[in-house]
């Protein structure tokens, strides 16, 4: 894991972030997520700059959304720099989920 990653994880392992769970590095299909909450069917990708125009992301999210998953990404930097800001977005996607159910 990355320096982001690790620190994204210590904020959503064990039911930390309003008690949803999250797995980290998931293969889904043909894909790994960094992270996942299957109740939520959202995928958190945490990428650094080489990520930048990806076709092979673009490739993912598309086969994510076409299974019903929502995809959240997040540059590195956010995640190091701005971490309230990272879960506040997350937690709004997250309760607005279950707002739905």
């Amino acid at each position: 894991m990355t320096d982001a990653e690790r620190k994204l994880w210590l904020a959503l392992r064990d039911r930390r972030l309003a008690g949803f769970k999250f797995r980290r590095q998931v293969p889904v299909g043909p894909f790994y997520a960094d992270f996942i909450c299957f109740d939520a069917r959202l995928v958190i990708e945490v990428d650094g700059g080489q990520h930048a125009f990806s076709r092979r992301d673009a490739d993912r999210d598309r086969w994510f959304k076409a299974n019903r998953f929502a995809v959240l990404r997040f540059w590195n930097n956010d995640v190091l720099r701005n971490p309230e800001g990272v879960l506040a977005a997350l937690l709004a996607v997250l309760r607005s989920h279950q707002e739905r159910r």
